[in-house]
């Protein structure tokens, strides 16, 4: 690495994920340039950035022109959409703003010269897997939008580092959840759509919580996901860039905890953590919803080095009803930041 090209441009650094990535990335001592369009970030996540960077991902000459300005070597892409959902519904909008979005910062880092790529990637590459845990060679049947554009940007990966030399590790995460232990920063989607802080927020009186489906085949009826800290996955990012910056060969690596938890079991985490008793009632089950998704990460572990820190479920719940009980209106609550 060269001493004038060592800054990381971060896509997405503005959002969940990518705003606790660069945290990370700022601890050890690296320029971090955000690079977001704040239609799901948020300003106030961009305090530990470097410089920031406002553009689309599929604006090609503004990413080239920050790549060059700020001599980025390195580049990691969260800026993504992820409501399955909404990709079910929607996936023309999807495969724009995820495929074509992801090709578009391929092309500037060809122009650029930047070799390096950490890809923000997803379990829902696997679909309904036929067993658990999943390993990485489990074969790949998304069942909605999303997933699929995100194993679309795998497939492409290779061919671009045969023909552009672009070295990459894609990272498929679990059930991101927690906040930032120092309070600085925490999860804020409009709307949520994730367990853990929509169970805190019915807890907290500010909102409603549902359960789809109580009659899967798991120990309490109720769906088993493999919930990994926000930030033990942005420890991962930078553990995979070093690796990259070592010589490592491109790889792919599932990052959960290996621990299945219930809904039902995240529902008496927030109440034991919260103090107050959750509020829900039973629907039901959502289609596509698979009785059980967790992770084996024997593979990043040995060959990254990774050592999640906040594996306990109630410590992760604990990170996110500091963060969601100190920030009512999420980042909007800034001054308290």
């Amino acid at each position: 690495m060269s001493a004038h090209r060592s800054a990381v441009l971060v896509t997405g650094g503005a959002g969940y994920i990518g705003s606790h990535a660069v945290k990370s990335l700022r601890a050890q001592g690296q320029d971090v340039i955000v690079y977001d369009d704040f239609s799901q970030g948020h300003r106030e996540a961009t305090k530990n950035a470097t410089a920031v960077v406002e553009g689309g991902i599929q604006d090609t000459a503004t990413l080239r022109a920050a790549l060059e300005k700020y001599n980025v070597n390195a580049v990691m892409h969260f800026a993504a959409w992820l409501s399955v959902g909404d990709s079910v519904k929607h996936p023309t909008a999807y495969y724009k703003n995820n495929v074509t979005g992801a090709l578009s910062v391929l092309e500037a880092m060809v122009d650029a010269g930047v070799k390096h790529l950490i890809f923000s990637s997803t379990c829902a590459v696997f679909g309904v897997p036929d067993r658990t845990p999943i390993v990485e060679d489990l074969p790949k049947q998304p069942i909605n939008a999303y997933g699929e554009t995100k194993l679309a940007i795998e497939h492409a990966l290779p061919h671009f580092e045969r023909a552009y030399g672009i070295k990459f590790i894609a990272l498929r995460y679990f059930n991101a959840a927690g906040a930032d232990p120092d309070g600085e920063l925490g999860e804020d989607h409009d709307p949520e759509i994730h367990v853990i802080p929509r169970a805190i927020d019915a807890a907290l009186g500010r909102g409603s919580f549902s359960i789809f489906g109580d009659d899967y085949p798991t120990p309490d009826g109720t769906c088993l996901r493999d919930y990994v800290h926000v930030n033990d996955l942005a420890s991962a990012h930078t553990l995979a860039l070093d690796a990259l910056r070592r010589g490592a060969s491109s790889n792919n690596y599932n990052l959960g905890n290996g621990t299945p938890s219930s809904v039902r079991d995240v529902l008496a985490a927030v109440e034991r953590v919260c103090g107050v008793k959750v509020p829900y009632d039973v629907r039901a089950r959502r289609e596509g919803d698979p009785a059980a998704l967790f992770a084996s990460s024997d593979k990043a572990r040995q060959e990254l080095g990774w050592r999640p820190a906040y594996e306990a479920l109630d410590v992760i719940v604990e990170t996110a009803w500091r963060w969601r009980k100190a920030h009512p209106r999420g980042y909007a609550d800034h001054s308290s930041v």
